[in-house]
């Protein structure tokens, strides 16, 4: 990050950033409705059941959550991070352009990265959001999902396998559009089979599933999201956090207008 970049950010931008996660939490609840008593609303793989707050778990974590992801996980990285740290959680991030997945010949660099990672960080929480290179089968992709969370499980963390926003199918992703398309449900499918210790989240609560609508808040190129929307994801991602565990998120308010707003990684995909 640099300082040039973080100082010159327009004043009205960095307002809005705080604005459109706020928006982004308190749009999805009124979306989702309330809930009656003490009960919260769960996300998990069971369909949205609702549990009363003397059946959810207390579990406080994460207090260290590794992310995981191609380039659209890794725009989403630096705003997430701030959310995460201001919650009072330690966080690292192996999203990585060009590659990040678990899946086919791309993967490699992956699972050569991974071990190292969780033995160095000790995470309680794994996050991978599913990647544009999650190519294969459905049963090839259960089975590099499924090979994931036995690698996460056995370091000791969970995992959450969040589906992607919706993004531009260009010519390079259009010959696999339809492995991508069955990427979420291959991943809900192990999260199913492993209550325990795999959980699902459907962004599409945030992100919509229109690639071209505003909702998806896409950057120029159609794939990835701009500080706005990685910001809007960081707080729907705290308040999943919160649903799942005892986490609790700090408001946007501390954290959406920081430094990470000039990260390179926005310029690189023509973020202003």
């Amino acid at each position: 990050m640099t300082n040039n970049l973080t100082t010159s950010r327009p004043a009205r931008r960095t307002v809005g950033l705080a604005v459109a996660a706020t928006a982004a939490v308190t749009g999805l609840t009124a979306c989702q409705g309330s809930t009656s008593g003490t009960g919260v609303q769960d996300s998990g793989p069971d369909g949205g059941r609702s549990r009363t707050a003397e059946t959810a778990t207390h579990d406080t974590r994460p207090h260290k959550l590794l992310w995981m992801g191609d380039s659209v996980g890794e725009v989403q990285a630096p705003a997430l991070g701030a959310a995460m740290k201001a919650g009072g959680a330690a966080f690292a991030s192996m999203a990585v352009a060009g590659g990040g997945g678990v899946i086919g010949e791309t993967a490699a660099p992956t699972w050569d990265e991974l071990p190292k990672r969780l033995a160095a960080f000790k995470p309680d929480v794994v996050a991978y959001q599913i990647t544009t290179y999650d190519w294969g089968t459905a049963d090839e992709q259960r089975a590099g999902y499924e090979r994931l969370a036995k690698t996460v499980s056995d370091a000791g963390a969970e995992l959450l396998l969040v589906s992607a926003p919706p993004f531009k199918f260009d010519d390079f992703y259009k010959k696999h559009e339809a492995a991508i398309r069955t990427a979420p449900q291959s991943a809900r499918e192990v999260a199913d089979n492993d209550p325990d210790g795999v959980h699902f989240l459907d962004a599409s609560a945030l992100w919509g599933t229109d690639a071209t609508a505003a909702k998806a808040q896409r950057s120029k190129d159609g794939i990835h999201s701009c500080q706005q929307g990685s910001a809007a994801f960081a707080a729907w991602f705290g308040k999943e956090l919160n649903k799942r565990y005892s986490f609790t998120p700090a408001r946007p308010q501390e954290w959406a207008n920081g430094s990470w707003t000039g990260e390179k990684v926005f310029g690189q995909i023509g973020c202003a």
